[in-house]
């Protein structure tokens, strides 16, 4: 069923790992305004900046993190629709806790490695934050999955 609570948790939790997609996760730049670091779900890229030219001097691929948020998301969608399950689908909760907890670690780890390029500190940008918001998601949704769960085996011990 669509409409339950722990369906719209898990559409949340969908939509927070495919935003990381399209959104940038860190970014430092130098004092002088001439270097910048950044950091999205595909590279790690250090750019020059030359007046109105720009240039990449390094780039690293950081496609771990692009697949740990699309298998996330998917894993979210597939869980939504075995609601006659409840018991798999508080397992692909768990399952897809760890696949989420995977990609903010990617994601710190990859920041850390940004972090040698240039001196100073960097900072995080949204992108970094959308896997801890759907996290936060998933562990309500299994809550309610897990409350459904009781509230199924109470009325089965009535008859």
């Amino acid at each position: 069923m669509l409409q339950r609570v722990q369906s719209l948790l898990l559409l949340g939790v969908a939509i927070c790992m495919i935003l990381i997609l399209f959104f940038p996760i860190w970014e430092e730049q130098s004092a002088s305004q001439t270097q910048e670091t950044t950091l999205d779900a595909y590279t790690l890229a250090l750019i020059s900046s030359e007046g109105t030219s720009s240039q990449i001097q390094q780039e690293d691929n950081t496609i771990v993190i692009a697949v740990l948020a699309v298998v996330a998301a998917i894993t979210a969608f597939y869980e939504i629709f075995r609601f006659r399950n409840r018991l798999t689908q508080m397992k692909l909760g768990a399952l897809n806790n760890l696949i989420m907890l995977g990609s903010l670690g990617a994601c710190w780890y990859y920041s850390f490695e940004g972090e040698a390029y240039l001196p100073g500190r960097g900072d995080y940008e949204i992108g970094f934050f959308l896997p801890a918001i759907a996290i936060m998601l998933n562990i309500f949704a299994n809550r309610f999955i897990r409350r459904d769960e009781k509230l199924v085996r109470s009325v089965d011990r009535l008859r």
